[in-house]
């Protein structure tokens, strides 16, 4: 059955069964390898994605679920300007092995994006899901924190 999204500003058409999870829909149908799999159950946030502004894990969420437009990595900013969330994350020297931090960001950006002026403890509560092996939550939190502050700026 063929379903259309939005994603990253682009419309596409996949032919897929409906219950086959967003993140192979990105990665495998529409090579979006920035959303990254990581447990494939929910719990560690290396495949989280917006669904019209909302962070959600995309391994959790069915084709047929999907109820609006779709940002991932690859669309949160431009192909010559970051986000100001993805240069902090620089900035600070955050990722390590880097695996998770697609997730990081886009969690990191839902949060922004609700909650312009984060204290540390609305920090850890909107960012306990993501996990990072590398262990970067101080530098993740100070990016945030940056990130806040520039946005405020502009």
């Amino acid at each position: 059955m063929a379903t259309n999204l939005k994603i990253n500003g682009t419309s596409h058409q996949v032919d897929l069964p409906e219950d086959v999870p967003l993140l192979w829909v990105l990665r495998d149908e529409l090579g979006l390898t920035g959303t990254k799999f990581g447990c494939g159950v929910a719990a560690c946030g290396a495949c989280t994605v917006h669904i019209d502004g909302e962070a959600v894990r995309s391994c959790q969420v069915a084709l047929s679920d999907v109820w609006g437009d779709i940002t991932t990595i690859e669309g949160l900013g431009t192909p010559t300007a970051m986000a100001k969330i993805q240069q902090a994350w620089v900035d600070h020297q955050v990722a390590q092995c880097g695996y998770c931090q697609s997730g990081q960001i886009m969690q990191a950006a839902a949060l922004l994006a609700e909650n312009p002026t984060p204290t540390d403890a609305d920090i850890d509560d909107a960012m306990q899901g993501n996990l990072c092996r590398c262990g970067t939550y101080p530098r993740i939190r100070a990016a945030i924190h940056d990130a806040a502050s520039k946005l405020k700026e502009a």
